[in-house]
């Protein structure tokens, strides 16, 4: 019986000793990380950050702020993904609205799917809410430019698959709403080589 017992100890310990543990460290969310190699947040933030740098610097604002006398609305339309990964594109078209909004140069508004939720709640209000309170309808910001584009990546993979050349282009466009004239083209490339340290294929 104490063998038993002494047995059954011995295996639980064995056993506890095999289990991995993690180890969780908080970093700054602005903090470049490249565990996988793979297209990431760091990669989202630097690209919408330079790409909508420079379409702030380019003729086409200044123009229309001068023809128009008010600034431009902006709208974030769709960023495909073409890539052959899978790719949140959402998390791009984020950072870039947010690059957007916080250059005080343009105003954006929201999004086809944030709008439904919108005209739901402006809806309910005109049933629901005071009258002092009540939004009016036909009243939203109509947009002046959509910012579309798309994203694609090209892998060049060595014989013995222990070295990977990852190679990404973002490309972007932003499209008069009215007339359908392209007034600006942003495009940015990243190329990531990932060496698989010990890799037996």
């Amino acid at each position: 019986m104490r063998y038993t017992l002494l047995s059954t100890l011995m295996i639980l310990m064995a056993v506890t000793a095999c289990q991995p543990s993690n180890k969780v460290t908080r970093i700054d969310p602005g903090t470049t990380t490249d565990l996988s190699g793979k297209w990431n947040d760091t990669d989202a933030r630097l690209v919408a950050e330079e790409l909508i740098s420079d379409a702030l610097t380019k003729p086409w604002l200044n123009q229309f702020s001068r023809d128009t006398q008010k600034p431009p609305v902006l709208i974030l339309g769709r960023v495909r993904n073409e890539s052959m990964e899978h790719i949140d594109t959402e998390v791009f078209t984020k950072e870039m609205e947010r690059a957007f909004v916080n250059s005080g140069s343009v105003s954006v508004v929201a999004n086809s799917e944030e709008r439904q939720q919108i005209r739901e709640e402006r809806a309910d209000q005109q049933d629901f809410a005071s009258f002092e309170t009540t939004k009016r309808m036909a009243e939203e910001l109509g947009a002046d430019f959509m910012m579309i584009g798309n994203i694609n990546s090209i892998v060049d993979e060595a014989v013995d698959n222990s070295t990977l050349a990852v190679f990404y282009t973002v490309n972007l466009e932003l499209v008069n709403v009215e007339t359908n004239q392209k007034v600006w083209i942003g495009n940015k490339k990243i190329k990531k080589l990932i060496e698989r340290r010990n890799y037996r294929g």
